[in-house]
This record gives C-alpha cells, structure tokens and sequence, in this order.
C-alpha cells in the first residue's frame, strides 16, 4: 500500500490479565487454570497498534495513570511505531481486564476496569481538536465514555476525517451519533444491540445493516468471525470472506485487529471492499497467535497471506 494519511485513534488502554482454563469457573467455585499471561490492551490501544505495525502514520489519544501499567502502554505504543498523545492522571490507574480464554474453542470472556480512560472528558477532546482535525481516518470505540466519543466525532466531521466508530462493547447509542459515521463496525452481538435485530446469518447482518443506514451511518461493515465481514451501503452489499491464515488460537484481539486494519488501509486510499478484504486478513493472522496487541502482524506478513489466498 502506498504512504496514507494520518490515522488518530481515540480509546483504552487495559493491561490484560490473561487466564486460560477448560472451562470458566461457576459463580463461588475455584479451578486450576492452565497458564496466565500479563500484556498490553484495550481496544483502542490494540486498534492503533494494528495499524502502527501495518505502516500507517498512527497517533493514540487517551489517559493513562503514572504506574507500570502505563510504562507497559508507551512501550507497546513504541514497539508499534505509534505516537502517543497522553493524558497523565495520577489520581486514577492505568486500566486493566480480566481475560478467560476457554482453550479448547480459543473463545473468551472479559471484564475491563478503565480506570483513568473513564475520566476521558469532551474538554480533553477539544484540547485535542488540531490533532483529530489533521487526520486522514478517526477512529474511536465505547470503552471510554460516550459524550468523548461523540465530540470527537463531531470534530472529525466537521474537518471531512473519515470516521469509524467500532461500536463495543455494545451498547445503546445517542441517535445523533449515527450521522457523525462514515463507517459503523459492529460484531454480530453488536448489531443486534444497536438494531433488535438477531444476527445469526448474512441476512440477518443485511436487515440490521439496513436498521443502521436509516440511522444515519454511511456504510455499516458487521464482522461474522469464521463468516468473515459484511460490507453493506445503500447502494451495494458485499459479503467478504474470511482468510485463512492456520488454525485458531484466540479470537481475543480479533475485532480489533480487523479495525486496525481497516483504518489503516482507508487512510492509504484502499477503496471499501478492498480494504475489508484487507482487514479481514490482518484478523485472520490475528488469531493464530496468543494474546493481543503482540498477535498484531506486519504489512509484510498481511500482503504475503493475500498472495497466497
């Protein structure tokens, strides 16, 4: 891909408590879990990683606390090539989440303390509006809270910055957000949280894709794991397939690799499809490997996949 514009991305960064196990703990009961292993997340964090490793000239907005956690953040963030546009706040921490991953399915189940990125307020945004502004693609997600989201939102629109907005965890969304979207990403649980609509076919994504467009948003990709994505816009619906990349080891940081990807490739001028097509390799290669934002691959590993697909 060609050098792009900047890509600005707003969100959490979580150290992740990883525990896998054979099966999750019933409520007051202990198990013996199988390994455990401490790294960097958080959507938002793992989306700018994502694209950073990809090429792309990538800059994270968000707060972190002054402790470990947050010395782990800005060496992620550097090891990714990403700039940081930190908010220091010592009088919360770092974020962290509790990750089970279930190892005979490689499925997960998480919980996520913000902490200091819960503080994330629109005057931080607007203090921040030149960088938002300067961007080719803003990205942002609901892992910090909603009225940050949506101001920065509006700052992109206004300044003509594609935007996406990754819509999870899921949650009930503000009806003005939607017009603010060039791009609206929900998972299949995502879109039904939005919609009302079950999403459990290629269908289904169409009919809750379509709840979406008649919200406001420009084009809606639902991403159906092993199904792949689906691109759908008034004027056209594109299924995309998954890649194939080897055999599944943890969809943890599957979501986000795929917007990661996908911001990435719009902001180097990959037309839509191409771009999902893209994205969806950037994930497949995702979960074939442990953990989060060190699963995220090289432009180079990414191209060398699509040659062979």
């Amino acid at each position: 891909m060609a050098a792009g514009k900047p890509v600005v991305i707003l969100g959490v960064f979580v150290a992740d408590t990883a525990y896998r196990a054979g099966r999750q703990p019933r409520m007051g009961e202990t198990i013996l879990g199988n390994s455990f292993k401490l790294g960097p997340g958080g959507k938002g964090s793992n989306q700018a990683v994502a694209a950073g490793k990809l090429g792309a000239d990538t800059t994270f907005l968000t707060r972190l606390g002054v402790d470990a956690f947050a010395d782990m953040a800005r060496h992620t963030w550097q090891a990714a090539g990403v700039k940081a546009a930190v908010i220091d706040t010592p009088e919360s921490y770092t974020g962290a989440a509790y990750i089970f991953v279930e190892e005979t399915t490689g499925n997960n189940a998480i919980i996520v303390s913000p902490g200091a990125a819960m503080l994330i307020s629109p005057a931080d945004i607007d203090a921040h509006a030149g960088l938002i502004r300067s961007a080719g693609v803003f990205v942002t997600q609901l892992e910090q809270p909603i009225e940050a989201a949506l101001r920065a939102l509006e700052i992109a629109r206004g300044a003509g910055v594609t935007t996406i907005l990754n819509p999870a965890p899921a949650a009930r969304l503000p009806d003005r957000i939607y017009a603010l979207c060039d791009y609206v990403t929900p998972n299949e649980t995502e879109a039904e949280e939005l919609t009302g609509i079950k999403v459990s076919s290629i269908d289904d994504a169409r009919r809750a894709a379509d709840s979406l467009l008649e919200k406001g948003v420009g084009a809606v990709i639902v991403t159906l794991g092993e199904k792949g994505a689906l691109l759908h816009t008034k004027d056209r619906s594109d299924h995309v397939g998954a890649v194939n990349a080897g055999p599944v080891v943890e969809t943890t940081g599957a979501g986000d690799a795929f917007n990661g990807g996908l911001a990435a490739a719009l902001a180097k001028g990959v037309e839509p499809l191409q771009a999902v097509n893209f994205a969806c390799a950037v994930a497949g290669i995702s979960v074939t490997r442990p953990g989060t934002a060190p699963s995220m691959p090289t432009l180079q590993e990414v191209e060398a996949l699509l040659a062979r697909t």
